[in-house]
């Protein structure tokens, strides 16, 4: 089978076989790695309820954007 045989076979697919192969090759593209993805999530977590707490305050977006800019000289 060349590649033209394989795109037309996959476009006659049905929508949810072609959401699941694509799932399949973006995965296989970038493989997860389930330790990092748990220290991210743990660490999103921690931050949230940090924030919860109110022991850290969030800075909005255009203030940061605009230290960075005055930082670099933009």
């Amino acid at each position: 089978m060349n590649t033209n045989e394989l795109m037309s076979m996959v476009e006659s697919l049905p929508i949810d076989i072609k959401t699941q192969l694509i799932e399949k090759l973006l995965s296989s593209l970038n493989p997860a790695q389930k330790e990092i993805d748990a220290l991210w999530a743990a660490e999103a977590e921690k931050r949230v309820a940090e924030m919860g707490e109110g022991k850290v305050q969030a800075i909005p977006g255009d203030e940061v954007f605009k230290e960075i800019r005055e930082r670099l000289g933009k």
